[in-house]
Order: C-alpha cells, then sequence, then structure tokens
C-alpha cells in the first residue's frame, strides 16, 4: 500500500489557492472621462497616481498600496500631513514610493514619470489640461494616460471615475458597489428636494485659509459649487464667479446667505485660519469658525443671524467620499428634511468599509454644537 503524504495536499491546494487569487493581466480598453479610448494591461501592475490618491486606495484595495510605481503625493502631503502619516503608518511601503512632484507648483517630472516605469498614469483632468505637450512625451514612450475627474463634482463624473479606477485596477466588482452607494446618497437628497418642493436656501461656501482678514475662494460652476447644487442650495457666488475665486465683500452682503459653509484643511498657516480635520479639536473649530462671523457686516446676514454657520472638512472634496459633504449642506439648508442623515457617520463608515485607516477630528461641525 503506498503511502500519501497529506501535507502534500494541503501544500498543493493552498498553491493553486493562490495562483488563482492573481489576477492575470489583459489588454482592456478604457474610456475615460475625456472620451479617449486607451488600452491598458489591466489590472495595471505599477500605476503612476497623479491624483484622487484615496479615491485610488479606496477602490483597489490592499492590493493598490503594492502597484503604485510612483505618485504626486506633495499636495496631499501638505494639505493633509496626519491623514498621510496614518496611511504611512497601515502601509509603510507607501515612504519609499517616488514622488514625481506636482503640476500645481510645475515641479511634476515626467523625467521622474518615465524612470518610475508604470504600466498606467493616472492624471486628473485638470493635470491632463495643464501638461498640455508633456503628455505626448508619455504615448511616444507607449506608457497609456488616463484621465479621470472628481473636482468637478458632479455625478456624473464621480460615477465614471470611480468605475475607470475599478478597470484600471482590477476591482470592478468593488468599484461598481462604491460608484452605486454613492448614486443612492444622491439620488435620496436629489428626490427628497424635488418632492418637498420649497423655495432654494441661499448658500455661501469659502476656503476659510487665509483667515477672517482677507475672503479667500469661493466656488461658481465647479467643487463646492457643484456641491451646493446636488444639496438643493442656491448660491449666491455662481452669477460672480465662474469656477473658483474670492468674491467681493460688498457681493457677499447683498446675496444675503441662508446658510455658510467655511472649509479647511489641517494643516494651515495663519493662526486664525479654519482648521479642520484630523486630530483637530472641536472647540479649536469653532473658535476659528465665530472669528469669521465678526467680519464687516455679516452679523446682519440671515446666517449669522441664525447660526447657521458651519465648518466642514476640504480634504473631503474632489472624492467620491464628498457624499458624507453633499449629506452635511443639504442637512445644513433642509433641516427638516434630513433629520435621519449622520454624514459624520456616513464619511468614518466609508473608511472602515474600503480603507485601512480610521480617522479622528473633526470634520463637520456647527457654530451652535455643544462641545
Amino acid at each position: 500500500m503506498r503511502w500519501k503524504n497529506p501535507l502534500v495536499k494541503i501544500t498543493t491546494a493552498l498553491a493553486l489557492s493562490l495562483l488563482a487569487s492573481i489576477a492575470v493581466a489583459k489588454p482592456t480598453t478604457i474610456e475615460d472621462v475625456l472620451g479617449r479610448k486607451v488600452t491598458i494591461d489591466a489590472p495595471a501592475k505599477r500605476v503612476l497616481l497623479g491624483f484622487y490618491i484615496e479615491d485610488y486606495f479606496a477602490v483597489g484595495g490592499d492590493a493598490a498600496f503594492d502597484h503604485l510605481a510612483g505618485i504626486s503625493s506633495g499636495w496631499f502631503i501638505k494639505s493633509r500631513p496626519a491623514i498621510w502619516d496614518l496611511y504611512v503608518a497601515k502601509k509603510p511601503q507607501l515612504a519609499n514610493i517616488p514622488n514625481v512632484g506636482n503640476v500645481q507648483d510645475q515641479t511634476f517630472s515626467i523625467e521622474k514619470v518615465l524612470a518610475s516605469k508604470p504600466d498606467v498614469v493616472i492624471l486628473a483632468d485638470w493635470q491632463y489640461q495643464a501638461l498640455g505637450a508633456e503628455v505626448a512625451r508619455l504615448e511616444q514612450a507607449k506608457i497609456p494616460v488616463v484621465v479621470i475627474d472628481y473636482n468637478a463634482q458632479t455625478l456624473q463624473r464621480h460615477l465614471a471615475s470611480t468605475r475607470i479606477l475599478g478597470q484600471v485596477t482590477g476591482e470592478t466588482e468593488r468599484a461598481e458597489k462604491i460608484a452605486k452607494n454613492y448614486e443612492q446618497v444622491i439620488s435620496t437628497i436629489t428626490d427628497r428636494i424635488a418632492k418637498a418642493k420649497q423655495p432654494k436656501p441661499k448658500i455661501y461656501i469659502e476656503l476659510g485659509d487665509k483667515g477672517p482678514a482677507e475672503y479667500s475662494y469661493t466656488y461658481g460652476k465647479n467643487m463646492w459649487g457643484a456641491m451646493a447644487e446636488l444639496a438643493g442650495g442656491d448660491n449666491i457666488a455662481a452669477p460672480f464667479v465662474k469656477t473658483w475665486g474670492a468674491i467681493h465683500p460688498e457681493q457677499l452682503l447683498a446675496g444675503k446667505p441662508d446658510v455658510i459653509l467655511m472649509a479647511g484643511y489641517e494643516s494651515v498657516v495663519s493662526p486664525s485660519a479654519m482648521q479642520v480635520g484630523q486630530n483637530i479639536d472641536a472647540a479649536n473649530v469653532q473658535q476659528r469658525l465665530k472669528g469669521f462671523t465678526q467680519r464687516a457686516g455679516w452679523s446682519d446676514l440671515p446666517a449669522v443671524k441664525n447660526q447657521r454657520v458651519f465648518a466642514v472638512y476640504h480634504g473631503a472634496t474632489r472624492s467620491i467620499m464628498d457624499a458624507a459633504l453633499i449629506q452635511y449642506a443639504a442637512k445644513a439648508l433642509y433641516p427638516d428634511l434630513f433629520t435621519d442623515l449622520n454624514p459624520q457617520a456616513t464619511y468614518l463608515q466609508f473608511y472602515e468599509q474600503y480603507l485601512p485607516i480610521r480617522p479622528s477630528g473633526t470634520f463637520m461641525l456647527k457654530i451652535s454644537d455643544k462641545i
């Protein structure tokens, strides 16, 4: 009788299981948000990521961290250092990924991109437009470039970008789940507002990075402007600001907003700037928020009189995670319609479901909240 070693069966079964779990890359044609047809080997093994770091991580899952050939991480690290530190603590390999520079400050290096030998380069629409002819150098080197866009803050581009990331990473089912959940959040808000047939409250949103002494960016048709529209607000800046820029104080005062959102990051220069995010204490956020209400003429604004002034985390914009912020804006605009929504829970639950870190701090706060 022949003796059979059971360990051989176990080892063989384990090997077959591991082989089955490794996705084989195959040519896949992707239509990006610009309608460009791009063929890549998917799932991509070496990804050069230009922007939308957390969306790539969320869609791609654990494997996505190991497939980064290079990254444009300067903006993320500068504006959200505490969040980046959480990621590096969980995924130490991030500290060794080459940084190829930033398009914003013109340090983005095509040479560094080429040196990283990526299978695919993922760029934000605004990066693709800003780089212009430089993109041709990548294509001449037979490196495919895929364009996505969360900056527009539209439902269509958010869904398309998420599904594109799913194709690049091979996580199409995961991407579809994220996209469908996002679509459900937005449709719940827009449908409920449409049925209520209430007048649109006026809203003003500003990035409070310069502090109360100077008006900073507000938004017209994209980013917070588009989010305000999805949340059912009448954006008072829209007639004066096409994309983003400062509104004249007199225009703001004449607009008489019913709701004001002041956005901020963790990292600020001005001691009075709006500071919101990871490890930021609620009392600090509230104190800074109150500082903006002391601006000349603001005491007469309906939003200030009725204490409908809110701090919001700018770091969650330009991302599929803005679902929580849109919920928060909708609740600020229509408190009676959305008593059932818990935007803070929506934000934190996304991390629990799709990302390895667990943020804590102040991400949304009303000026009158008890802390």
